[in-house]
């Protein structure tokens, strides 16, 4: 066993039983390194500590497990779904892992007299029909355009319906048929909304059929203008089967899967057929390819029967990865066509948990082969855009780096954090800090800070707030960590029996460069708060604007007395520099927008009483049009509002008043 790890560790691996289950590790900071399954935990967690793997990826990440936890299921399909179940809650450093993306849109038809078409994002429910979903936003206002020109129905939100007291210009060009003004009887719109439902779920031929009798049913009851209406709605789907070129009826929810992996990246195009029509594709992009494959093909040995040497490609993995951990949320259609061959048990896993037979087409013919195509050359051409993407952004981060004679050694690790104030005439004044890391912004890691107790208006007040209340803490953190090192420990570090200082923990790392927006006056603001807390001044670059404030005529101004520096026009430096200033700039004035909004219409005097949250909140403001109607409503008025009980209201009315 191996001599690095816990007694108690060893102890716990040797007392694992011989069954099928998932594994976690874990590091010494509680931070979850690598999630397994396995036909047999006790042979496959025992490998990873028996044998030594040297320098290898594998052998670094088991050089940091210092805690296990292990989960005992009844078959192999279920450790499947709960390793990626935990692969994608946890989010560990060394498994294949496709970031969550923003949620699926849906086409819904509200239930209503007259339902109407909209696009919708979120949770479905058993209220309204839902069709989809759809790869992209384009996609589902794509489609309602289409049923539009084909079944004009209505799109407009029920309030305006309501409202209604002639057809509005939807009705003029042909693309709604007046419910709000009874032009349509209910049947005849309940028909047509039936229609369109058939259509989008694939029954195109009964439509057209349907259609066809309704119009031969008109024609002989003398109603011409009604038979040509129908005539015009079947040869408008007509066209549509022609242009979408929906050749094989019986395709009617497809999801077609293509994997291309180069350079160390990796993407996974998913292309979508829904009803018959193909509505377009998505790419994904895994993190920690190179090292899940590693560690995959040192899992495989004798132990499991399998041989190294013919585990499965690169490819498969990654397609396997995406496949078990997309259709953890998202419904899997019943065909899936695959540019690379998994593992059947996967299959029979993702069938199991939909609670339907899902069909995975390997080497599919005619019009499945042209999707696979299709979605394999989009798939290819997003990857290399990424790698180009990546490579430009990288000789930005080295321009910045070698502009400004900064270390260059770690430019994947190159911070910068930048600040900005914003405020209206003094009112509602925040300062944003962004952050640029891995050659990208970081969006989670933006902060702004409300700035209060200065002179409305003193921009520099206020970034002598922020950078003591961004940097204050950080420097006590760093000074303490220097004084924990004795005089003589940087000559005994390294040496027989003493342990060097732990290394740096990402939450005391101060960035490599500070960019303030502004000219000589925030600069000095910014020396005198650095000197105050003994941080280095080489760290502070100032962004000043040129002459009549043009794009590209900027100046970098230093802080430790450096002459100013006019990077050019043209130079990647000074393209990286305005980007994070312009994204700190756009980040403090909609939080400023926000705040004076929130300010002046008063909402959260509302959201500061205990019980009124947003969904209260907002039926008062619509009840009483406003703050003042809600601080000039009596008692028995707040109560009448659903979900505001008496003691409610009179809670409401004493704070307003």
């Amino acid at each position: 066993m191996s001599d690095v790890h816990s007694d108690q560790l060893l102890s716990e691996v040797a007392a694992l039983p011989q069954l099928p289950g998932v594994y976690r590790y874990f590091d010494a900071a509680g931070a979850v390194l690598y999630v397994g399954k396995a036909r047999n935990l006790k042979k496959r967690v025992a490998n990873y500590f028996q044998k030594s793997h040297g320098g290898t990826r594998i052998g670094h990440m088991i050089s940091k497990i210092v805690r296990m936890e292990t989960t005992v299921v009844r078959s192999e399909a279920e450790a499947l779904l709960l390793e990626n179940n935990l692969i994608k809650t946890l989010k560990p450093r060394y498994n294949i892992l496709f970031r969550d993306d923003k949620s699926y849109p849906y086409l819904k038809i509200a239930s209503h007299a007259f339902p109407r078409l909209a696009y919708y994002r979120g949770a479905v429910d058993k209220k309204h029909r839902y069709f989809g979903p759809y790869p992209s936003a384009w996609a589902v206002k794509e489609s309602i355009q289409l049923l539009q020109k084909v079944f004009r129905l209505r799109t407009c939100e029920d309030t305006v319906y309501a409202n209604r007291t002639r057809p509005c210009l939807l009705y003029q060009i042909k693309r709604c048929s007046g419910p709000c003004v009874g032009l349509i009887s209910p049947e005849a719109y309940a028909q047509d909304v039936a229609s369109a439902e058939a259509f989008l779920l694939g029954d195109t031929q009964g439509v057209l059929s349907t259609l066809e009798q309704r119009m031969t049913a008109h024609a002989e009851k003398l109603e011409f203008e009604q038979a040509a209406e129908l005539r015009n709605q079947m040869s408008a789907i007509s066209r549509v089967l022609h242009q979408q070129s929906i050749e094989v009826v019986s395709d009617k929810d497809v999801d077609i899967l293509a994997v291309k992996v180069q350079g160390g990246k990796a993407c996974v195009n998913l292309a979508m057929v829904r009803g018959g029509r193909h509505l377009g594709d998505r790419a994904y992009f895994p993190v920690h390819v190179d090292d899940a494959a590693q560690i995959h093909h040192g899992e495989l040995d004798a132990d499991e029967g399998v041989d190294p040497v013919a585990a499965d490609p690169i490819e498969v993995q990654v397609l396997e990865a995406f496949i078990a951990q997309h259709y953890i949320d998202v419904p899997v259609p019943a065909t899936l066509v695959l540019g690379r061959q998994v593992s059947r048990a996967l299959i029979e896993a993702i069938s199991q948990q939909a609670g339907a037979r899902v069909t995975a087409v390997f080497q599919p013919h005619e019009q499945r082969r042209h999707w696979l195509e299709m979605a394999e050359t989009n798939a290819g051409l997003q990857l290399a855009r990424l790698l180009a993407e990546e490579g430009s952004q990288q000789a930005r981060t080295r321009a910045l780096a070698d502009a400004l004679e900064l270390a260059s050694d770690d430019l994947d690790n190159f911070r910068v954090e930048c600040f900005d104030i914003s405020h209206t005439a003094g009112e509602a004044t925040q300062a944003s800090c962004v952050v640029f890391a891995h050659h990208t912004m970081q969006n989670r890691e933006y902060r702004r800070y409300n700035i209060e107790g200065i002179t409305p208006g003193d921009d520099y007040a206020a970034m002598r707030q922020v950078l003591h209340r961004r940097y204050g803490k950080l420097a006590e953190a760093l000074a303490a960590e220097t004084q924990a090192l004795a005089p003589g420990d940087a000559e005994s570090e390294g040496a027989e029996g003493v342990e060097a200082p732990p290394p740096r923990t990402p939450a005391a790392r101060m960035p490599d460069l500070v960019l303030v927006d502004g000219g000589k006056g925030q600069v000095s603001m910014a020396r005198e708060v650095f000197s105050e807390l003994g941080l280095p001044l080489s760290l502070i670059v100032g962004v000043e604007k040129g002459e009549g404030r043009k794009v590209g005529l900027e100046e970098l101004v230093f802080a430790d007395g450096r002459e100013k520096v006019y990077l050019g026009k043209d130079s990647a430096a000074l393209m990286l520099v305005a980007q994070i200033r312009d994204e700190a700039h756009r980040f403090a004035i909609t939080g400023m927008r926000a705040k004076r909004a929130k300010v002046r219409v008063g909402g959260s005097q509302l959201e500061d009483i205990p019980g009124i949250g947003p969904k209260r909140r907002a039926r008062l403001l619509q009840r009483f049009g406003g703050i003042r109607g809600v601080a000039a409503a009596s008692v028995e008025d707040l109560a009448s509002v659903e979900g505001i009980a008496t003691e409610l209201a009179e809670e409401i009315y004493r704070a307003l008043r």
